[in-house]
């Protein structure tokens, strides 16, 4: 359903995407990426690593590095997908807002709510 690409909004070192395979309905789990969750207090050692570029706020004391292609969807303000955390499961979640076409890279807002429009946390001027 999903594969990894090379994505043309992709201003990282690796320039990698997530694209679908096949078309894909609005509200379809499209992946579930384990997670790896360690205490906030550590996350002062993932900053000086380019890890800190990938991973997800988990709950109010965690932070997570997302396994699977789940720290690889790119960042849109329209996002064509969303995503759940699953602490039950340990995993994120995610789903199709819009229908996606096969070919068209599936994009999630940084922000974690797809109406936010807030600057994200590397684009913001100190």
């Amino acid at each position: 359903m999903i594969e990894i690409k090379i994505s043309k909004l992709s201003k990282g070192e690796f320039k990698r995407g997530v694209f679908a395979t096949r078309d894909i309905q609005k509200g379809e789990l499209i992946h579930e990426a384990p997670v790896i969750p360690y205490p906030n207090e550590d996350h002062d050692y993932i900053e000086k690593t380019i890890l800190s570029d990938y991973v997800f706020e988990y709950g109010a004391n965690h932070t997570a590095i997302l396994l699977g292609y789940g720290s690889l969807f790119n960042h849109s303000y329209q996002p064509n997908a969303t995503y759940d955390i699953n602490f039950d499961n340990h995993t994120f979640d995610f789903y199709a807002y819009t229908d996606i076409k096969a070919g068209d890279e599936i994009l999630i807002n940084y922000n974690g709510d797809v109406d936010c429009d807030d600057p994200l946390w590397f684009t913001k001027k100190d």
